[in-house]
């Protein structure tokens, strides 16, 4: 049986003013796939996730989640519909511990009423607790059960990055979004950053869609999947890993300054 489509991008095109951002463009992500989402800068990858999760509204076309159009709902609304990101620029409370932001995920969708958070009934009790046990658990996910109660803004950089990953899966997505979540990492955080996405992946279940400019970091997370390239705002080529490293015109628009680099995740110019 085959399996349904839980993210389709029907011709969905992007203009602001006179600039073309997205055009024409038609994404299929099946239900537990991950995907990649490859091209130059300005190729209008970051665009598409904006898309999806509402904070900008297509000019033309349609976007569906699980069967339904999402076009026109409010950031928050496709939140709880089961759509959660990262950034390219991390978007952390520096000041909070890194529990909290988590647990402030968590939060998203209530869980019992003011009433009974005020005069902390039973059911408010045992509810305050599955959260911290599953904020734990989400820091465990991420290999920061040991930093939870730091503040968020004194971690290196490659850990809060990791940070922003459990958060946005605090609010129990179907489908996850990651916006370069290797940007910064040197080699050995890469190959780090593969084995949890691939464990979460895994554990999770969750359809994701992966930007990255590490090269390898996409090869290796989406060997069993597809990518999608896009140049220009438009799609330019689809395909497993070894269909778009020898497409000549990826390699053209954008693998090719990569060829020949020494480090494995080196990331273009």
């Amino acid at each position: 049986m085959a399996t349904e489509s839980i993210l389709i991008i029907k011709n969905v095109t992007m203009q602001f003013g006179g600039v073309r951002a997205v055009h024409n463009v038609d994404i299929d992500l099946k239900s537990g796939e991950m995907l990649g989402l490859i091209g130059p800068n300005g190729a209008g990858k970051t665009t598409i996730f904006n898309l999806i999760t509402g904070s900008i509204q297509p000019t033309e076309g349609d976007i569906l989640f699980k069967g339904k159009t999402i076009r026109g709902k409010r950031v928050d609304e496709i939140c709880h519909l089961g759509i959660s990101r990262t950034f390219q620029n991390i978007r952390l409370f520096q000041k909070m511990s890194v529990f909290e932001n988590v647990a402030l995920g968590l939060h998203s969708k209530p869980h019992y009423s003011l009433a009974e958070a005020f005069i902390r009934t039973p059911h408010a009790a045992k509810a305050e607790n599955e959260l911290k046990e599953k904020a734990y658990e989400l820091l465990k996910m991420v290999n920061l059960q040991d930093e939870a109660n730091k503040p968020a803004g004194i971690l290196p950089y490659g850990l809060q990055r990791r940070l922003e990953i459990a958060r946005a899966m605090a609010t129990n997505p179907d489908l996850l979004l990651l916006d370069e979540p290797a940007a910064g990492m040197n080699e050995d955080e890469c190959n780090e950053l593969v084995k949890m996405v691939r464990n979460i992946h895994e554990q999770m279940h969750y359809s994701i869609i992966l930007i990255e400019h590490h090269m390898n970091v996409v090869m290796d997370l989406c060997r069993d999947a597809n990518i999608v390239v896009l140049n220009l705002g438009e799609v330019l080529a689809v395909g497993t890993p070894e269909k778009i490293q020898n497409d000549p015109k990826v390699i053209q628009a954008y693998l090719g300054s990569k060829r020949g680099q020494n480090d494995r995740y080196a990331t273009p110019a």
